[in-house]
């Protein structure tokens, strides 16, 4: 082997290092991005899930809200009545 056939070997070598290390470098980047893109399909999973819990909540809290208006409105007419009757009785006390 002559010394040109020698230098041109080492010079083919090196470039094939660098072009291995390369592809090691990408592969490595692929690698990361795929993780990456895993962590965020199960970070928005997670949302989803959080979303529909928190979705169901609100329904919830929205019926018994609407349950404690009407029995709020009831009260209120009860109270009313109430007042009404007590007056009434008692403009019929001052009366007699």
């Amino acid at each position: 082997m002559t010394e040109s056939s020698a230098v041109e070997i080492e010079i083919a070598t090196r470039r094939l290092t660098a072009a291995l290390d390369a592809l090691e470098s990408a592969v490595e980047r692929r690698r990361d991005a795929d993780r990456d893109e895993n962590e965020l399909a199960i970070r928005i999973q997670a949302l989803g899930a959080d979303r529909s819990r928190l979705a169901d909540e609100l329904d919830g809290a929205l019926v018994k809200a609407r349950k404690l208006e009407r029995t709020n409105r009831e009260i209120s007419d009860r109270l009313d009545s109430a007042i009404v009757t007590i007056r009434s009785v008692l403009d019929t006390g001052e009366d007699g």
